[in-house]
C-alpha cells in the first residue's frame, strides 16, 4: 500500500482513515503515539495484574503462617507496567486510589500482631 495513493487520488480518505484505524498494536505509528504502552494489550495487563494479586495473596498467607521468632518475608514488587514511572512515591499512589486499601508496612503490622 503507498500512501502517496491518497494524495494522487485513487485511495479515498476514508479507506486511509480504515486502514489506520486498524493498525496492529505493535506499528510504528502506535508506537510513536502511544509510546511504550502500545506494546502492552488488554490481555497483557489483566494477567500482570493477576500475577501481582496472586504474590501478594501468598505474601499474605506467609506473613500469617509464619513462626513468631521469624521475619516477614519482603513486600512482593509489581510486575512493570509500561507508561508508569517505577520511581512514584508509594504513598502518593494509595492517596490517588479511589478506594480504601492499606499499605504494605501496616498489613505486615496486623498480621504480625
Amino acid at each position: 500500500m503507498d500512501l502517496l495513493d491518497w494524495h494522487r487520488g485513487t485511495l479515498s480518505s476514508r479507506r486511509l482513515q480504515v486502514l489506520i484505524a486498524h493498525l496492529p498494536q505493535d506499528a510504528h505509528v502506535m508506537r510513536a503515539i502511544h509510546g511504550e504502552s502500545a506494546e502492552w494489550s488488554l490481555t497483557d495487563h489483566l494477567l500482570a495484574a493477576t500475577v501481582d494479586h496472586l504474590a501478594v495473596a501468598n505474601w499474605m498467607f506467609a506473613a500469617v503462617n509464619r513462626d513468631e521468632d521469624s521475619e516477614i518475608a519482603e513486600y512482593p514488587t509489581p510486575i512493570p507496567r509500561p507508561g508508569i514511572d517505577e520511581d512514584r512515591d508509594e504513598d502518593a499512589d494509595y492517596a490517588e486510589a479511589d478506594f480504601p486499601t492499606s499499605r504494605p508496612s501496616e498489613l505486615a503490622a496486623f498480621f504480625s500482631r
